[in-house]
């Protein structure tokens, strides 16, 4: 059983240093993408600078555009590599209970309120406060690059800061991964998010990148 801060926070340490995150020398890489939304199919291409700031192109529904762009920068901007310390250094870390599911722990300090559980080695779940809203993330597989790990098959949700009741349905991913030839680079193949629509019905949003190289 992990009982003290000073635990769980090397508990949680480690878990953050196993997730896989960008090398310093990152350029960038660029491909074709698709995006696919039930019937509906797009084809253009992207490029990801060093900046992380994605550039869709050859196609003009500006909808899709975002769509498209919104997945790419979630994806790079969450592996630029932080130490620990610099993100976690104001925050402690104590222990609310211990299951199959993993160790479950709350952070006082200055993101005070939220919450983490790891299992394994690996983080799976994130109850974290983001510009006035509630993020809630569960984490069912994760992939091993042998550099770190990427959560595959997850779900997530938005919640009220206050009652913490959903503001968003719940969406499911399941994430592919692929090595970019001749580098240690591991970017994302294609993304499925499952989800009601308007209507209620089970709905599929699709993102597929192709022929994938470094810049």
């Amino acid at each position: 059983m992990v009982s003290s801060q000073f635990d769980c926070k090397k508990v949680f340490q480690k878990a953050y240093e196993n997730r896989y995150t960008w090398p310093e020398n990152f350029n960038g890489f660029k491909g074709n993408c698709i995006f696919q939304d039930n019937e509906e199919k797009y084809n253009g291409a992207f490029i990801i600078g060093k900046n992380f700031q994605p550039q869709i192109q050859n196609i003009e529904e500006k909808e899709v555009v975002k769509k498209i762009s919104t997945q790419l920068f979630e994806v790079v901007i969450h592996r630029v590599k932080k130490s620990f310390d610099e993100i976690h250094s104001k925050n402690q870390f104590n222990f609310l209970g211990e299951s199959e599911d993993g160790i479950e722990m709350q952070v006082s300090g200055k993101n005070e309120g939220d919450k983490y559980r790891v299992r394994d080695g690996n983080i799976n779940m994130v109850f974290r406060k983001i510009h006035g809203i509630i993020i809630e993330i569960f984490v069912e597989k994760f992939f091993d690059t042998g550099n770190g790990v990427l959560s595959c098959k997850y779900s997530s949700q938005q919640l009220d800061v206050i009652s913490l009741t959903p503001k968003t349905q719940k969406y499911k991913y399941i994430d592919n991964f692929i090595k970019i030839q001749n580098t240690d680079l591991w970017v994302l193949e294609s993304r499925t998010i499952n989800y009601k629509n308007k209507n209620k019905e089970d709905s599929t949003s699709k993102y597929v990148f192709k022929n994938i190289q470094t810049i």
